[in-house]
């Protein structure tokens, strides 16, 4: 069974909309920074694998399904795992919720790129720190 990456978060005013609702956008600011958060669990940042690696982790896509809204003072967990890998780009699912149910369902496909711009290939270093948080096989 693989693990998951879990990360909190507290809905402010500056969140919402005038209705008092979650505004939209801001789901993609969560689930940024709980990927960011991800990386630091596994003992590396974005800055790291730039410095490092000189590679940078760009999106290519994002479908986000919006399930249930989200109000001001909510407490929110997001979930994050890898579901599948080729050689340069991972797709990872992310679930935001509240304590009754599930409000966002994310997939976002990560992309490896080298300072022109093009994929390369995901470190090993990273591969292997990342290997718990798969749910299905690795297709490299």
């Amino acid at each position: 069974m693989h693990k998951n990456f879990y990360h909190k978060i507290k809905v402010y005013y500056e969140d919402t909309d005038a209705g008092g609702i979650v505004y939209y956008a801001n789901y993609l600011k969560y689930i940024e920074r709980a990927r960011t958060e991800a990386l630091a669990n596994i003992g590396l940042s974005n800055y790291q694998i730039k410095d490092k690696f000189g590679i940078n982790i760009i999106v290519k896509s994002c479908n986000i399904d919006y399930k249930k809204p989200s109000y001001l003072e909510n407490e929110l967990t997001i979930k994050s795992f890898i579901k599948s890998a080729t050689k340069s780009s991972l797709i990872m699912s992310q679930l935001i919720s509240n304590e009754e149910f599930i409000v966002v369902e994310c997939q976002v496909h990560l992309v490896f790129i080298n300072e022109k711009g093009k994929p390369v290939r995901i470190p090993e270093i990273i591969l292997n720190n990342f290997k718990p948080y798969f749910c299905d096989s690795i297709k490299i």
